[in-house]
């Protein structure tokens, strides 16, 4: 009998489904970082459709330790992808499920095993009775001005990876350089244009402000 089938006997924490599966797949410490994540007490805070990968990510982490397969970098989340992704061709789902069902992974316990976000919700506030408070007005500034920050410093690496890339393949040819991406707010009625951290910080536009 394996790690995993032993464990269904231990009691579960709670009756939910989110409850059973973790102490299934021993996954000790996933209240506390639900907890965490979803009311933003870790670096960054999650929805219950973030949470509830997250979760299903670990699930599928702990069938793969299971089976003796060391997973590498980044291929819990690709094979998760590739099991679960409507944009995901059937037969390279199949195919996945086959490869995984072969490395003796019960594939098909597994994926009955994922959560969905309202079993997240649910565990959340049922079992672990956390309320989600709502933000101030200057945290949710302050959580937007992050956000956008990052994904701006995300665009920036990437189209610097990709231009360096094709400059390596002679595909393109450049010198050394930098890339720089700004986002600019134009109000449609005044004309008046904002950077993004402009905008967030004056909270209206010149418009808004006469009236």
């Amino acid at each position: 009998m394996t790690d995993i089938e032993d464990s269904e006997t231990d009691e579960s924490s709670c009756g939910c489904k989110l409850g059973r599966v973790a102490d299934k797949y021993d996954l000790s410490g996933l209240d506390n970082d639900l907890i965490a994540y979803w009311t933003g007490d870790a670096d960054e805070q999650l929805s219950t459709r973030q949470l509830a990968t997250y979760v299903n990510q670990q699930i599928l982490s702990a069938a793969l330790a299971n089976a003796d397969i060391p997973p590498r970098e980044g291929e819990i989340e690709n094979t998760y992808r590739l099991l679960t992704d409507d944009d995901v061709s059937s037969g390279t789902r199949v195919q996945t499920r086959n490869e995984l069902q072969r490395d003796g992974v019960p594939v098909e316990q597994v994926e009955s095993d994922f959560v969905s976000h309202q079993t997240v919700y649910n565990h959340l506030t049922k079992c672990l009775e956390t309320e989600l408070e709502k933000p101030s007005d200057e945290e949710q500034l302050e959580r937007s001005r992050e956000k956008l920050a990052a994904l701006q410093n995300r665009t920036e690496a990437v189209t610097s990876d990709t231009i360096a890339r094709l400059d390596r393949k002679d595909l393109i040819d450049i010198g050394e350089f930098n890339v720089t991406v700004s986002v600019t707010v134009t109000c449609e009625e005044c004309l008046q244009e904002y950077t993004v951290r402009e905008l967030l910080d004056e909270r209206s536009c010149n418009c808004q402000s006469q009236s």
